[in-house]
């Protein structure tokens, strides 16, 4: 995952982590150049890669969203 906060809200980051007790990699991206560079306007913007292919983006969440999101995970076993 990547957290787009800036250099005022990213050390909340660390806390809500550990807090939740996610299991990877959490990227901080302060200044907002990896966001830039894929040319994304809003978050949260998914991304999944399998085999170094993109399989599914989402942009932005909408309410159902996430059924679209978990049926996607499924066919990709």
């Amino acid at each position: 995952a990547v957290a787009t906060d800036d250099e005022r809200t990213s050390k909340r980051v660390k806390p809500l982590v550990n807090g939740k007790g996610w299991e990877y990699t959490i990227l901080l991206d302060t200044n907002q150049e990896f966001k830039r560079s894929l040319g994304i306007s809003n978050v949260p913007y998914l991304i999944i890669i399998k085999n170094q292919e993109i399989v599914f983006t989402q942009n932005g969440h909408v309410p159902g969203g996430e059924t679209e999101l978990f049926e996607k995970l499924k066919s990709l076993k």
